[in-house]
């Protein structure tokens, strides 16, 4: 391709830190640890494949990335597209190929040095990558791209390689080169080798010895650079590079972390330049590369010392080797902060609490603000309502659809509206909110309970929790109502605190978000710090919930405790949202400019002031559907109304 005539592309502006090239595959991880591939029986889904990783682990530490690549015109194509964006990459080069399906990737963990992997690209989307793909326009708002020794297998996709580094290189920016060496990928091992990660050739050794001259950054593991360089000495290697390029070189070592080469090849492997390595339990290897590099480039980009490369990417690299999946367990900035600053008190960090929840609430979903949700979990109250018409319980299932519809005509498709329903009566409900758009939150706690039990489908709820929530869609949030008062007897305070302990580790383990609804006033007095004991006493047993769920307040005082508890203890709480006990709707709107004393209040969830007399009403056959939802919309409406009129929120 011609690039003599690309001044105006050359003086677009640098809005892209790295731009990376090649793989982007669906990964299906076995959970189960220590099993063979054949005797999997679940999988957790993740975008995977060397660059895409990359652009992921660069965002989360706070570069501007961006990926080309190719996936299908289907779920999984889709899937790659959207997380690429919840992540922060750009996705401008992302491209669908109407004829092929995304890569697949299938993972597991025999054991501490046994990784399987099985590939799935027998003609998949992103190994069709050609020049046509490569974006110049998007390019040259980049100052750096990363290509993928992969991707130099085959000549369509190393043409498209070439090609975007004469583009970058041309407007001044920078090559980085992984080797990322797969030798089944270049058709020297079977399917079956997916984890092989070194056999020796002379043809992919001259082939990648074409692209070292053009390269800034070279990284790559021991036996990586052995066939970059063509010696089976990892030194030897290094100084064969060296003689064809003057970039750095960063040789990965595993537990012993890296060594950098930045001039003159010294004497002996450790003269290099290192930074502080970091001894923890090995889980699982697979993209620990992807995380190490990302941790590099986060430095490196920003022009920091070599030692500081190294440290980040280090520890990006410890904390990649402790978890299970890829690109989900790359840290975030704030995560690597922390880990680098205080350290760890566990060998094994998957078992570091304060590091767990800093990644998760560095990594969760976005969630617009404020929550306003028509709540219609209600179980035993629409029983109650039905039984003094004389209805038939199994009519409920069809009120919650109304109630589903009179939402969504409030949201008119704006985000920040939602729904809270239950799986008892509200089945076709929460596939009607889904379809609609409508944040969702769901309940766990057995109608009633205290102390708390969950209702999950067995006789007494003695069945699993986590079982029942593997059946929920992650974007579902878990709700738990618990009544509890700070004055409660010990010994029912520490069995509500061992089930919501129970919730919420339920919810981690399968990274969904929590809501805790605290009810209080029912079995006490509430006074204005009642409901500040009850946080400071669930934060202290190590309880983080991602929203809380709490009855009006009499004070702005109250409000303002309730906050300054919430900033103390979890200051990434996405929040809190107000509940409405029935109360007269003027009552509410009072309460929401209470609550407006603390920027921590984020909406509402308000249900039988919205839907008692409609859902009387039509039970009994006094209304018909339509009318219903035009009663539950108005009421939910001007509630809608009263927040913003009292609060001055918008929704974001």
């Amino acid at each position: 391709m011609d690039l003599s005539n690309r001044k105006a592309v050359s003086m677009s502006p640098i809005t892209l830190d790295v731009v990376t090239i090649g793989r982007s595959s669906v990964d299906l991880y076995g959970q189960q640890v220590g099993a063979r591939l054949e005797d999997m029986g679940s999988f957790s889904k993740a975008v995977g494949g060397c660059p895409a990783n990359i652009a992921i682990g660069t965002a989360r530490l706070g570069l501007r990335s961006a990926v080309i690549t190719r996936v299908g015109d289907e779920h999984f194509g889709r899937f790659i597209r959207e997380q690429m964006a919840r992540e922060g990459v750009a996705v401008d080069g992302i491209h669908t190929d109407p004829d092929r399906l995304t890569a697949l990737a299938i993972l597991g963990v025999r054991d501490s040095a046994s990784f399987p992997l099985i590939f799935y690209r027998t003609d998949c989307a992103d190994a069709a990558l050609d020049e046509t793909d490569i974006d110049e326009a998007l390019l040259a708002r980049t100052g750096a791209v990363v290509v993928t020794g992969t991707h130099f297998s085959r000549p369509h996709s190393a043409a498209a390689q070439r090609l975007a580094m004469r583009l970058v290189r041309a407007r001044g920016g920078r090559v980085v080169f992984d080797i990322d060496y797969r030798p089944n990928l270049w058709g020297l091992a079977g399917h079956g080798a997916g984890e092989q990660r070194y056999i020796r050739s002379d043809t992919v050794t001259a082939r990648l010895r074409e692209i070292l001259p053009e390269c800034d950054l070279v990284v790559g593991t021991e036996e990586e650079l052995h066939i970059a360089g063509g010696h089976e000495d990892t030194l030897g290697a290094i100084r064969a590079i060296r003689a064809l390029t003057r970039a750095t070189i960063v040789c990965k070592r595993g537990p012993m972390g890296c060594v950098v080469f930045d001039g003159e090849v010294p004497d002996r492997l450790d003269d290099g330049i290192a930074g502080p390595g970091f001894p923890v339990e090995v889980y699982n290897t697979l993209g620990a590369g992807d995380a190490f590099m990302s941790g590099f480039l986060r430095g490196w980009l920003r022009s920091e010392p070599l030692v500081t490369c190294c440290a980040y990417a280090n520890a990006c690299g410890a904390f990649a080797v402790s978890r299970l999946l890829c690109s989900p367990e790359s840290p975030t900035f704030p995560e690597l902060q922390h880990f680098l600053a205080q350290g760890s008190p566990h060998h094994a960090l998957r078992h570091d609490r304060t590091l767990n929840h800093l990644h998760w609430v560095t990594t969760r979903r976005p969630q617009p603000t404020p929550i306003l949700a028509l709540a219609c979990d209600h179980r035993l109250q629409l029983e109650q309502v039905a039984d003094s018409v004389g209805a038939p319980h199994a009519r409920i299932a069809g009120f919650k659809v109304l109630a589903v519809q009179a939402a969504a005509r409030v949201a008119d498709g704006r985000p920040g509206y939602g729904m809270f329903l239950d799986g008892r009566y509200g089945r076709e409900a929460l596939f009607a909110a889904s379809h609609a758009g409508l944040w969702v939150a769901r309940p766990i706690e057995r109608t009633g309970s205290r102390p708390l039990e969950f209702e999950d489908g067995t006789p007494g709820g003695t069945g699993s929790l986590g079982a029942r929530l593997v059946e929920w869609p992650l974007d579902q949030v878990v709700k738990c109502l618990c009544f509890y008062h700070p004055d409660d007897d010990e010994a029912l305070r520490a069995r509500q605190e061992c089930q919501l302990l129970r919730a919420q580790d339920a919810c981690r383990l399968q990274n969904r978000d929590l809501l805790v609804e605290i009810i209080a006033g029912r079995h006490g007095p509430l006074d204005d710090d009642t409901i500040a004991r009850v946080l400071t006493r669930l934060y202290a047993i190590g309880l983080k919930p991602d929203w809380w769920k709490l009855q009006p307040q009499r004070s702005a005082a109250a409000w303002a405790a309730i906050g300054g508890v919430i900033e103390a203890h979890d200051p990434l709480c996405r929040g809190v949202v107000m509940l409405g006990l029935d109360a007269p709707a003027d009552q509410l709107a009072l309460a929401f400019a209470a609550a407006a004393s603390t920027p921590w209040v984020k909406g509402f969830a308000i249900g039988r002031t919205i839907f008692t007399d409609p859902a009387r009403d039509w039970l009994a056959g006094r209304i018909d559907d339509a009318e219903a939802v035009a009663v539950m919309a108005q009421r939910f409406g001007t509630l809608v109304q009263a927040w913003h009129a009292r609060t001055h929120e918008q929704v974001a």
